[in-house]
């Protein structure tokens, strides 16, 4: 769903980039509440998983594809705050290094694909699990019905975005006719990867999945005929293994190498939900060619490099590489940035007399 450069007029593009660098400066502040020493490597790590599977288009019907949109699988791993700079990373990486997703549309792609997804499919995951039984498969559940309607929920946000300054004269109706019913079928897609993705990181580290925290259910006895909560027990030492989220991130980093650099050459050739839409209705009789357009890794192909499954393959690794880094870099920082505010709060307490 990136959107490129000339669908939305200036003045709407900048209203969007004002509510996407709001909404960015928002989540810096809120991730510090949900980034710690653990998290901050592995929310750097969701990045670049969410870049490598981007890559993977799949079919969802005749001459058109999908791809994974990540607003919801970031939210229920790292948090709200955090998935929303996640996938903002992703859109600013594919479209300065790789020419996709227009520079001027930066705003409107931020405000579709990274908030309203996070946004939406969070508010659908916390509100299912204060009716569903505490467990994992509660959390698979909710997290599977979250994406769905995440991706709709963005095909809606795109629509309203292009009411109210497309450069092309097509019946709105016609454009939320079509993009929704295609970002319903991709939402399918978007909610098997995202359950899968959550279910298997849940299967060995349920402590480092958000959405997961504060599920667990107390440990029940038997006394005298009656199931009572057991006492808190002190807790024991954990190994140093246990804690440590090295194995997670290592595995979770050669998945996405090997999704973008290899797996990545079969996704499916057609056209994306918002590229079938726009050539069937017209919406892209105006689009600009991108800014980065000679760019050496322009669509995901490392330029002079004739080989086309090696060109591709390149430049998957080197995206998955560069989001990684430069991911894993801002969110240590604004877990820096956390310790330090807890350690002027701490100096600055009044002293007890």
């Amino acid at each position: 769903m990136h959107v490129p450069d000339g669908f939305i007029n200036a003045p709407v593009s900048v209203a969007a980039g004002a509510v996407a660098a709001t909404a960015v400066a928002v989540s810096l502040r809120g991730a510090r509440r949900e980034l710690d020493e653990r998290t901050a490597p592995l929310a750097g790590l969701v990045a670049a998983f969410i870049f490598a599977v981007q890559m993977l288009n799949f079919p969802v019907a005749a001459g058109t594809s999908g791809h994974l949109l990540g607003g919801a699988l970031a939210a229920i791993l790292v948090g709200p705050y955090t998935g929303v700079l996640c996938v903002s990373v992703v859109l600013l990486m594919q479209g300065i290094l790789f020419a996709d997703g227009g520079l001027t549309a930066l705003g409107v792609n931020i405000s579709t694909m990274a908030v309203v997804t996070v946004v939406v499919a969070y508010a659908v995951f916390r509100g299912l699990l204060k009716v569903l039984p505490a467990g994992r498969r509660s959390v698979t559940a909710a997290a599977f019905a979250g994406a769905l309607l995440s991706v709709p929920g963005a095909a809606v946000m795109f629509t309203l975005f292009y009411a109210l300054g497309g450069t092309t004269d097509v019946p709105i109706g016609k454009v939320f006719t079509a993009m929704v019913g295609v970002h319903v079928l991709i939402g399918i897609g978007e909610a098997v990867i995202t359950a899968a993705t959550v279910g298997a990181v849940i299967a060995v580290r349920p402590d480092l999945v958000h959405g997961a925290r504060g599920l667990a259910a107390p440990l029940k006895l038997r006394v005298d005929g009656r199931l009572v909560d057991a006492p808190a027990a002190a807790a024991a030492p954990v190994p140093a293994a246990a804690r440590s989220t090295r194995p997670l991130w290592i595995s979770g980093l050669v998945t996405a190498l090997v999704l973008a650099g290899f797996v990545s050459y079969y996704a499916s050739s057609s056209p994306d939900g918002l590229e079938k839409v726009a050539a069937d209705q017209g919406i892209d009789a105006k689009a600009r060619e991108h800014a980065t357009a000679d760019s050496p890794l322009a669509d995901y192909s490392v330029k002079d490099v004739s080989d086309a499954r090696l060109s591709g393959g390149l430049a998957g690794i080197i995206g998955v590489g560069v989001t990684v880094v430069v991911g894993t870099g801002i969110f240590w920082s604004v877990r820096r940035r956390r310790a330090e505010d807890l350690t002027a709060t701490a100096t600055a307490a009044p002293s007890a007399h």
